[in-house]
C-alpha cells in the first residue's frame, strides 16, 4: 500500500498531526472532490442533477457498511446520529415494570441518557463495571444479569480507555437469557471487526464521523430483520410508509425495512460525503485499514512506554485497539493535552488520561514527532 498517498490526501497534515480520530476525523481531498463536483451539479440543475442521485447514494453507503458489518442492506437505515438511534430503539421496545436494563459505567451520554425515562416507568437501570479487561468486563457482566433482564445496552469500544468489549461471549449470554443486546458502534465499527449475524446484536448505532471518516451529523442505524417488528415507532415522517413518493392519499402502512427509521427529507450533502468517505476506506480495503490503524497505534504505545507513560491497554494486551489512552506519573494530563496542542497535535483529555487515536493517514514520522514530544513532558 503507498500509505506516502494516503498522507497526502489529507490537508490536515500540512497544519497539525491529527490524534482525536475517535472523536472526530478531517475531510481528505476526495470528499472535497465529491462535495465540488455535486455542488457545481445541483447548482445548475437542483435535484435534476445527475453528479450524485438520492437512491444511487444511498445504496452505494448502505451496499459497503453491509459487507463491512455482515447484515443486509435493507436492515439499515441513515441518520443523524448515535443518541437518535438509541432513542428510536428505547422509546421502541416494549418493556414492564420491573424489567431491567444493563447499562454500562461510565459511558458516553449517547447510551445512557436515551434510557432514563424508562426508570419513572418502574424498569429498574442497572449499572455493570467495564473492568480492566474484556476478560473482568465479561464476568461482572455476568452476574449482573439476572431473571428480570430484558436488554443490554453496551459500547462495542469504551470511549475512554480504548477497551473493545467482547461483543461475541456478550451477544451469547443475551441468547442464553433471552436478552435484547444494543450496542453503541461509534468507536468500533470501521477500528475493529464487527460482525452483527454472528454476534447475534439485536439492534446498533453509529455515528459517521470517527473511524468511518464521514461527515459530522450523519449517523446509521441497524435493526435485525426480526426484531424490526417488535419496536414501537416513535416517529413517523414521508419516507416511512410504504410508497413514499406517492403522497396522497395518506398512508398508515409502514416500510418493512429499518428504512422507515429515516422518517424525511435527509441531508443530502452529508450523503455524498460519507459515500465519498466510505468508497476512499472500501478501496483500500476494510482488513488493511484496521491493520494499518492497529501498526500506527502500536509503534504509538512502544515509544510511550520507554518514554515513562503507563498505558491502559497494557492491562488487555491480548486484545488490539485504535485508541491509546495514557498518563505520566506526577504530571497532570490537561497539562499534557494542551502542550501538544501548541504543538500542533490533536489529542483529548479522558478520566484524567491522554487519549491518542491515529487513523491511516498518520505517518510514522508523526509518531516519532509525538513520541519525541511527549518524551520531554
Amino acid at each position: 500500500m503507498d500509505w506516502n498517498s494516503i498522507y497526502d490526501a489529507f490537508p490536515v497534515n500540512q497544519e497539525m498531526i491529527w490524534l482525536n480520530n475517535c472523536g472526530t476525523t478531517p475531510a481528505g481531498t476526495h470528499v472535497v472532490n465529491a462535495m465540488s463536483r455535486f455542488m457545481e451539479g445541483y447548482a445548475k440543475k437542483g435535484t435534476f442533477t445527475d453528479a450524485a442521485t438520492y437512491t444511487g447514494v444511498r445504496d452505494q453507503i448502505k451496499m459497503i457498511l453491509s459487507g463491512l458489518l455482515n447484515c443486509a442492506s435493507d436492515e439499515l437505515a441513515l441518520i443523524h446520529n448515535t443518541a437518535e438511534g438509541m432513542n428510536f430503539i428505547s422509546h421502541g421496545l416494549r418493556l414492564e415494570p420491573g424489567d431491567e436494563i444493563i447499562l454500562l459505567e461510565n459511558e458516553y451520554p449517547s447510551n445512557v441518557y436515551p434510557w432514563l425515562h424508562w426508570k419513572e416507568k418502574g424498569v429498574r437501570l442497572q449499572t455493570t463495571p467495564m473492568g480492566e479487561s474484556p476478560e473482568d468486563f465479561l464476568e461482572q457482566l455476568t452476574r449482573k444479569i439476572s431473571n428480570k433482564t430484558k436488554v443490554m445496552a453496551i459500547s462495542s469500544v469504551h470511549w475512554c480507555t480504548g477497551m473493545p468489549f467482547p461483543l461475541e461471549q456478550a451477544g451469547q449470554l443475551c441468547r442464553d437469557h433471552s436478552i435484547e443486546l444494543v450496542v453503541d458502534g461509534a468507536q468500533g465499527v470501521g477500528m475493529r471487526p464487527i460482525d452483527l449475524r454472528s454476534t447475534g446484536i439485536s439492534c446498533m448505532a453509529f455515528s459517521t464521523w470517527k473511524w468511518l471518516t464521514g461527515p459530522l451529523g450523519m449517523g446509521v442505524l441497524y435493526i435485525a430483520r426480526d426484531k424490526l417488528a417488535s419496536l414501537k415507532p416513535v416517529f413517523m415522517g414521508t419516507e416511512s410508509v410504504v410508497n413514499d413518493e406517492e403522497y396522497l392519499p395518506y398512508k398508515s402502512e409502514l416500510k418493512p425495512t429499518t428504512d422507515r427509521y429515516t422518517c424525511s427529507t435527509a441531508n443530502f450533502n452529508d450523503w455524498v460525503y460519507f459515500a465519498a468517505a466510505l468508497a476512499f476506506l472500501d478501496k483500500i480495503g476494510f482488513e488493511t485499514v484496521r491493520e494499518r490503524i492497529f501498526e500506527l497505534s502500536g509503534q504509538l504505545r512502544e515509544g510511550l512506554r520507554g518514554a515513562g507513560f503507563q498505558l491502559i491497554a497494557d492491562t488487555f494486551p491480548s486484545h488490539s485497539t485504535g485508541i491509546t489512552v495514557c498518563e505520566k506519573p506526577g504530571t497532570p494530563s490537561h497539562e499534557i493535552v494542551a502542550y501538544l496542542r501548541e504543538n500542533r497535535v490533536v489529542a483529548a483529555e479522558r478520566l484524567g488520561r491522554i487519549r491518542l487515536a491515529p487513523h491511516i493517514y498518520i505517518s510514522p514520522d508523526q509518531i516519532d514527532e509525538v513520541i519525541r514530544l511527549l518524551s520531554g513532558c
